[in-house]
This record gives C-alpha cells, structure tokens and sequence, in this order.
C-alpha cells in the first residue's frame, strides 16, 4: 500500500514533469559542475517514486532506471529527516555493504556523496550524488557546495513547474475569453434585436407586441447578467483560501432554500442537514446555491414539480451532504465531465453557462475535500460532498 509520503512525492514528481522525458541542459550543467568540484568521475540527479530511481541526469555513465529497492539514495529519500550523506568507502558501512551498486552486481560504488532534493513544501524528490569507485573524502567545503548545488537542482525542477503550470493557465484563460465572448455574444444579440424590433414597429404592432418583445430582450439581458454572475463566482472561488469556522448547515441550507424559491417555483426540496460543519460560510452558501438551483434545473425540465432533497451527516473524518433530485440523470461516462469549465448538460433546455458545477469543485477544493455525482435513490442524479474536519 502505498504511503502518505509517497502519494506526496508521486504528485510532486509528475508536476516537475522530469521523468521519461527530453534531458534538462540545466540539470546537466549542475551534475558536471558537481562532478569537478567533488573531484569525482561521476554525478547523477536521481529522482526516485514510490517504486523507481530514475537517474534523469549524469555525468560519468549512460543514465538509466532501477528499482528503488536497488537504490542507494533510496535511503535519504525513506529517512524521516533527510541529511546529506558522505561515506569514504561504501563497503564498510552496513547501509550499503550489500548494495548492488557496491557488490559488483550493478557497480562498484566505493566513494559515495549524496543531498536530498528537498521541494519548497518539504517532499523529498530525489538527490543530487557523487560517486567514483575509488574510495575518497570530501572537505566540509565541498559538502556544503554539494548541498548548495542539490537546491539549485530544485530551482530548475521549480521553474519547469511554474513555466508548465503557466503555459496550461494561459490555454486556460484564452480558452475561457473565447467561450465567454462566444457566449454573451448570442444573448446580447437577441437583446439587440428584440429592442431594435420593438422600437420599429412600437406604432405599427401595437403595445402589446412592444410589450412582448420588451419581455423577451429582458429575458436575454437576465441570461447575461446570470453569466457574468457565474463568472465571477468562478474566478472568485479559485482564489479562495477559507476562513473556518462553525456553521449551522442546517440553518444555511434553509436560507438558500428561501432566498432561490420564488413565486413561480414549483420544487418540492425537502433539508434533512441539520449539523455543524467546520467551513467557510462564505464559500459553502454560494456551493449550496449552484447544487440546489442545478437540481431544480436539470429536474424542472423533466417534471413539473421536481423533488429536490439536501442532506447531510457527520463522519468519524468529516461530513457528508448530498443533493439529489429525480430528474433525468447523469450517464457514467459524463459524471467526470459534468465538472469541466463550459461543459452544459445534454438536456439543451436545461443547459446553462457550463460555470456552477465547475465552481462548486473549486469551491471544495478550497476546502481540502471532494465532491462527485451518482445515481439518486430518487432516480435522477445525486452530487455529493465531503467535507474533512482537518
């Protein structure tokens, strides 16, 4: 099973994006430079998982892969307080006497120098290491140039981290701007129209014509105001850092309720969400608002009186709340996609912006915990939340 420290060092391996990919010029750099200062014929960067050491960088020898079973830093990257390590001759001590390195069977490691690769989050990734087969020595200069040399090993993994995870927004955000254009544009063009229409013909037509076509133009300006609402909502909740505090869900879950149901609301929503949870209520009001009013949406379609229950209860590691409905559902293959930016429900009388559920997942996140859809007891779609204590 795989530990808690090794999901963390798997998540921040895969960011830098290092692995089974073209060498990095800059790595290359740091381990020759390595080399000549430690007065050794061999330096290597290792980035080791949960169940590899992947030399991704080295001077002296063909950089290759092994099992971290067979991996001498693998015993920097297991410790609890990771240290640089220095042996003088690696068959004399019991940490690598046996090694495959040392024995012959993969090398003949006799002097070996190593220094973790420490994240700025505190995940050891790998190493920066030094070995010859020779046995040899390394002044308190050189160790510390070593050790300096194993964070600017960690400068260039965080610059490959921060460029990639730049160039991914910037798709975004173009993404984002042409579907937000695409989108306000149709509305904006029947409010246009229908004000256009209604001006011309105020005489001719009569009032009641006007007053038709001025109804149908507000009806395309409230869809624009609704998007830019959701806009907002969104960009706002990827920023978000929450404030917790005690929240009465129950007593939460009943305002948005009154604050959603109009006079022409026919929903039949029943709450069952009377704990206290440890959120922000600020972030979890408008999570509530997006799962209700997509529930009515997507029910309302589908039934003239769509049955809506929210509820929510305590676990040993946090909460639990669902919002099911009994409308048509989500299909398996969707239920992923459901939470994409701009991806709408199939149903085209019940699709909306694409935004509400991709924020409610930003809005979770925030929040250290998960959200998902299945299938509801009431047969259509239940999304559930769970929220952790911690």
């Amino acid at each position: 099973m795989i530990t808690a420290q090794d999901a963390a060092r798997r998540e921040m391996i895969a960011a830098y994006d290092v692995v089974d990919g073209p060498p990095e010029p800059d790595l290359e750099g740091i381990v020759r430079i390595a080399a000549v200062l430690c007065g050794v014929s061999t330096a290597v960067v290792n980035i080791i998982d949960d169940r590899q050491q992947h030399q991704v960088a080295a001077v002296g020898f063909e950089p290759a892969v092994c099992s971290r079973e067979d991996s001498m830093c693998a015993v920097i990257v297991r410790s609890a307080d990771p240290v640089p390590v220095f042996v003088a001759d690696a068959r004399e001590d019991e940490r690598f006497a046996d090694n495959p390195f040392v024995t012959g069977e993969i090398a003949r490691v006799r002097f070996y120098a190593s220094s973790p690769l420490v994240s700025p989050s505190g995940v050891v990734v790998g190493t920066l290491c030094v070995f010859d087969e020779s046995t040899g020595s390394l002044t308190p200069d050189r160790a510390q140039t070593l050790d300096l040399l194993a964070r600017q090993v960690i400068d260039v993994l965080e610059l490959r981290r921060m460029t990639r995870a730049l160039r991914a927004t910037n798709e975004q955000l173009s993404h984002f701007a042409g579907q937000i254009s695409h989108d306000l544009r149709s509305p904006l063009t029947a409010l246009t129209g229908f004000l256009e229409i209604a001006a011309d013909d105020a005489e001719a037509a009569g009032a009641m014509r006007a007053a038709s076509l001025m109804a149908r133009a507000g009806a395309a300006a409230d869809r624009m105001g609704d998007m830019i609402a959701d806009v907002l909502a969104f960009a706002r909740a990827g920023g978000a850092k929450p404030h917790l505090e005690d929240v009465d869900l129950g007593r939460l879950a009943r305002e948005v309720v009154d604050d959603l149901s109009g006079p022409d609301d026919a929903s039949a929503i029943t709450l069952a969400a009377d704990v206290a949870v440890r959120a922000d209520p600020a972030l979890l009001r408008p999570l509530l608002q997006n799962l209700v009013v997509n529930a009515r949406k997507f029910a309302g379609a589908v039934r003239e009186r769509p049955r809506i229950e929210v509820r929510a209860h305590a676990l040993p590691s946090g909460w639990r709340i669902t919002v099911d409905d009994d409308g048509p559902g989500i299909p398996v293959a969707e239920r992923e996609r459901v939470f994409r930016l701009f991806e709408r429900g199939a149903d085209e009388a019940a699709a909306g912006s694409g935004i509400g559920l991709a924020t409610c997942r930003r809005l979770v996140a925030a929040h250290g915990g998960q959200i998902g859809v299945e299938e509801s007891p009431l047969g259509g779609a239940r999304f559930w939340v769970l929220l952790p204590r911690d």
